[in-house]
C-alpha cells in the first residue's frame, strides 16, 4: 500500500521535514523556518556520556518537543504512541497507512539503508507514506534524498534501537481540530516561549550557558580524544549536514524571524533577524574549524573555535533576552 499523490516536504531538518509532510496532508503549507519557529525549536545542548563515542552538540530543543509545540501553536491534535513490541508497532502504522494516513516515525538512522554514512543517532525522524512486501517508503530530508526507501527489516531495527534519545518504536499523527489558528498570534507566542526557555536553562550544558561550557569542553575533548581526525570530522559533518546543530538551526531561526518581520513589521523582529545573520555565520566558522582540527590535528583551531563559542554564547543570550519581551 502506497499513499498516492502525497506532497512531500522538501526540508533540511528531519523533524520539520517529517512533520511538514504530515501537515501538507492536512492542507497546511508553511515554510521550514516557520515550522521551526512555531515549534519553539531554537536551543542548545552539549551532552557527553561514557557510553557515547563522541560528545553530542545539538542546536535545537529536545527531540519530540518541536512537533508538540507546532501542534499546540496551530491548534492541532497530536497523537503519539510507543510500544515495546516491534510487531505491534508495525501493525499500528500499517493500519494507518492502509487508511491513507501518513505517519511520523522516530528512528535511529544507523539502520536506514539510504544513509551513505551510517552513524547512530536515535533522534532522527521520517514520514512513512507506504510499504510493499519488502520495503518501506519514507520522506526524509533533501540531503538524504527526499522520497526514499529502506527494507522493512531495516525499519524494524531503526525503530527499536536503544540508546541516547531513543524511544520505543515511537510514531505520531496529526489532525485538525475544530479550532483554527491565527498565524500572527502563534508566531508571537512561540517566540516568547522559545526565548524565555532559552535564557533560563535548567542546567549548565543547555542554552547559552551550554555554549559557554562547550567552549572549555572542546579543549578537554581534544586533549583526551583517541581519534582526533574522526571525532572532529564527524562532529563537523553532524553539525552542518546531518542537522544536529551548528549553523543549520540558526539559519532556520534567522529566516523565521525575517518571515515574521515581513508579516508583523515589529522592530524587535528585524533586530533579532540581523543578530542571527551574524550568529549563524559564526556557527559555520566553528564547524569549519572542527573540520580543520580533523584534517591537521592542530590545537590552534580548537582554541579559535573556543573563543568563537564564547562570543556566540553572549550574542545569543542578548538576542533571546530581547525577543522574550516582544
Amino acid at each position: 500500500m502506497i499513499i498516492e499523490n502525497i506532497n512531500p516536504f522538501d526540508g533540511q531538518h528531519c523533524e520539520t521535514t517529517a512533520t511538514g509532510t504530515l501537515l501538507r496532508q492536512l492542507g497546511i503549507e508553511l515554510s521550514e523556518p516557520m515550522l521551526f519557529g512555531l515549534g519553539e525549536g531554537l536551543g542548545f545542548i552539549f551532552w557527553n556520556m561514557k557510553t557515547m563515542d563522541i560528545p553530542f552538540i545539538g542546536g535545537r530543543i529536545k527531540p519530540d518537543a518541536l512537533t508538540e509545540n507546532i501542534a499546540r501553536n496551530l491548534n492541532l491534535e497530536l497523537t503519539v504512541k510507543e510500544t515495546a513490541s516491534p510487531q505491534k508497532a508495525w501493525e499500528s502504522v500499517k493500519e494507518l497507512i492502509d487508511k491513507g494516513k501518513i505517519v511520523g516515525l522516530k528512528l535511529d538512522c544507523y539502520h536506514l539503508e539510504y544513509f551513505s554514512r551510517p552513524f547512530h543517532f536515535a533522534g532522527h525522524y521520517a514520514a512513512l507514506y507506504g510499504y510493499d512486501n519488502e520495503n518501506a517508503y519514507l520522506v526524509d530530508t533533501k540531503q538524504q534524498g527526499g522520497q526514499v526507501m529502506t527494507s522493512l527489516k531495516s525499519l524494524v531495527l531503526a525503530r527499536a534501537e536503544k540508546g541516547p534519545m531513543s524511544s520505543k518504536n515511537l510514531y505520531y499523527t496529526l489532525q485538525k481540530t475544530g479550532t483554527k489558528f491565527d498565524l500572527k498570534t502563534a508566531i508571537l507566542t512561540a517566540i516568547r516561549n522559545n526565548a524565555t526557555e532559552y535564557i533560563h536553562p535548567p542546567i549548565t550544558n543547555i542554552g547559552y550557558k551550554g555554549i559557554l561550557k562547550t567552549s572549555s569542553e572542546i579543549v578537554k575533548w581534544f586533549k583526551t580524544s583517541k581519534d582526533i581526525e574522526n571525532d572532529f570530522k564527524t562532529t563537523a559533518m553532524l553539525m552542518e549536514k546531518a542537522g544536529t546543530g551548528g549553523a543549520l538551526f540558526r539559519n532556520l531561526y534567522r529566516d523565521f524571524l525575517k518571515e515574521s518581520y515581513d508579516l508583523l513589521q515589529l522592530d524587535k523582529l528585524k533586530a533579532g533577524h540581523e543578530a542571527f545573520v551574524e550568529i549563524a555565520a559564526l556557527w559555520s566558522s566553528v564547524s569549519d574549524l572542527f573540520e580543520k582540527v580533523g584534517e591537521t590535528r592542530d590545537f590552534k583551531y580548537i582554541q579559535q573555535a573556543s573563543e568563537i563559542l564564547k562570543t556566540i554564547s553572549e550574542k545569543e543570550k542578548k538576542a533571546m533576552e530581547m525577543l522574550a519581551t516582544i
